[in-house]
């Protein structure tokens, strides 16, 4: 029996579709080439590499946003039998310095331009000797640097007969959380591993990619595996769209008008943005189905708004760095067909139904497991092939992290009782107030359903009776009003909750901080609050 690999994922689309077409926008300008155009810069790309003396044991880093040649790096660098080290662009520093180090990177490909200067910045303190710039040409620099088309050029290709032989528990992947509570944990995906998640991510109970359908990822290659799309769209035959270097919503039109897109994925915020683009200067989205959604959960009220005025469905999907991204996504079971659209969409604002392969349990303080009545919550826990069971380097992590193989996620989470699962909250972010909880979560959702109001987050701040009260920051769409009264008002209507469930102050803001994965940042948020507690 052959070893679970991703040789299977390079042959498949390369033989059975290379006429299939990917789509890069990058700082060169648009690339339209195949699959079959793939396979042969990719085995070029693995000669390169073993002229380096790169292989089995050494680490390749990369820092580039979603293109074509991040894309082949996905698949040369575990074809070659080194690992891949997707690395966050919009990381700080120190951060950046202590992951490169932490993983012993041996050599890295960087995207031009801000990225590349990043790298040059910290250049003496970084444990590389070699940069590759993911593009035609380099800038004057004084780092040993090579333009990746130029690496490409220089090499014929590996016959695919003699590319190394793999074993299905070798390292291909890592990539480290987010570093939100402290610093940033590095998570290594075996080939295996990325084999059982990409094909989950492929089937109907997944995210259903097909070879019919024109997928853009905008969620970023540097996170999670870019929610594993790279590795399924790919291993399905699917026409890819890559939206380059840190798009804006008009560059994400764009690319779904001229390619007929029928599915994307990315954080709530980025299709905030895109609806608030539309508004003002009008768009085409008539090819596009679905739009995964995941990082954070989406208002509803958006979810309504892309499902009337576009017929396009807005589906919820959960997953952590340490379960490959995708472990839940939530769609109504066939049952439900005739229900009416309320109910349905009590189903689809939830994370869902957890994926196929993978196994739950959500347990109180005292271990014990809740019941699945949908109002009773407790800590989320994971176990399966595609999910973690240590941390790389870390043991003091894995000791609080890990329950033997189960995973211990962090998130607060109910399950009703067909198995849907509904994050409260984060463990760190629900807010503890007189000894009862309340969901951050519930209540950003049910300020952005107001009109007026276009990201909303969530605190808890210290409180000396009630140890936490929630605190709500809001940005508004411009030329609306609106008041902390009316807000208030409009949270109690909504969910109909006691009073000592609503914020104490709601703050409008300019700007709500966000994580480098355009997530909410809370821990930045709370810092801001703390140096400036009054509205004044």
């Amino acid at each position: 029996m052959s070893d679970l690999t991703l040789q299977p994922f390079f042959w498949r689309p390369t033989a059975l579709f290379p006429e299939k077409r990917i789509v890069s926008r990058t700082a060169d300008g648009v690339t339209d080439y195949t699959y079959g155009a793939v396979g042969i810069r990719v085995r070029s790309l693995v000669a390169a590499l073993q002229d380096r003396g790169f292989g089995s044991g050494d680490r390749i880093g990369t820092f580039g946003w979603n293109h074509h040649r991040h894309l082949e790096t996905y698949f040369a660098a575990p074809l070659s039998g080194a690992q891949l080290h997707t690395i966050n662009v919009q990381l700080g520093d120190d951060d950046i310095v202590y992951i490169v180090e932490d993983a012993a990177d041996d050599i890295l490909f960087v995207d031009p331009g801000e990225p590349f200067e990043t790298i040059e910045r910290l250049w003496d303190d970084l444990p590389v000797d070699e940069v590759i710039v993911m593009s035609e040409s380099i800038p004057e620099t004084n780092v040993n640097a090579v333009a990746y088309e130029d690496l490409v050029d220089e090499y014929d290709p590996v016959a695919e007969t003699d590319l190394p032989d793999l074993e299905e528990d070798d390292p291909a992947g890592m990539c480290y959380t987010s570093g939100t509570t402290g610093r940033p944990k590095g998570v290594e995906y075996s080939h295996k591993m990325i084999y059982a998640h990409a094909m989950m991510v492929m089937t109907p109970a997944g995210l259903d990619v097909s070879e019919r359908d024109v997928v853009m990822p905008v969620v970023p290659m540097f996170h999670v595996n870019s929610w594993e799309f790279p590795y399924a769209a790919t291993m399905a035959g699917t026409t890819q769209v890559y939206p380059g270097p840190a798009p804006s919503a008009a560059d994400l039109l764009a690319l779904i008008e001229e390619e007929s897109v029928t599915m994307t994925a990315g954080v709530p915020t980025v299709w905030i943005d895109l609806l608030e683009h539309i508004d003002e200067h009008g768009g085409d989205l008539s090819s596009l189905e679905r739009i995964i959604v995941g990082g954070s959960a989406a208002p509803e009220e958006m979810m309504r708004r892309y499902d009337d005025e576009f017929d396009v469905t807005v589906e919820h999907a959960w997953g952590m760095t340490e379960t490959m991204s995708i472990g839940s996504v939530s769609r109504p079971k066939a049952r439900m067909d005739e229900w009416d659209r309320s109910r349905k969409y009590e189903k689809r604002r939830k994370q869902g139904l957890l994926s196929p392969g993978l196994e739950m349990r959500v347990v109180d303080d005292a271990g014990d497991e809740i019941d699945w009545d949908g109002e009773s919550a407790g800590e989320l826990l994971v176990r399966g092939p595609s999910v973690v069971t240590e941390y790389y380097n870390r043991p003091e992590a894995n000791e609080k992290d890990f329950d033997g193989d189960w995973l211990k996620t962090g998130d607060i989470a109910t399950v009703d009782e067909d198995g849907y699962i509904e994050i409260v909250d984060r463990a760190k972010d629900i807010i503890k107030s007189g000894g009862e909880w309340i969901s951050s979560i519930a209540l950003e959702n049910a300020l952005m359903a107001h009109d007026a109001v276009v990201e909303a987050a969530v605190i808890g701040v210290p409180h000396e009776k009630w140890q936490e009260r929630p605190f709500a920051c809001v940005v508004t769409a411009e030329g609306t009003e609106t008041n902390e009264d009316e807000l208030l008002n409009f949270l109690d209507d909504e969910l109909d909750q006691p009073d000592w469930w609503y914020p104490d102050e709601i703050r409008e803001v300019q700007i709500i901080p966000k994580t480098a994965t355009g997530k909410f940042d809370k821990k930045a948020l709370r810092n801001q609050i703390n140096r400036n507690p009054t509205n004044e």
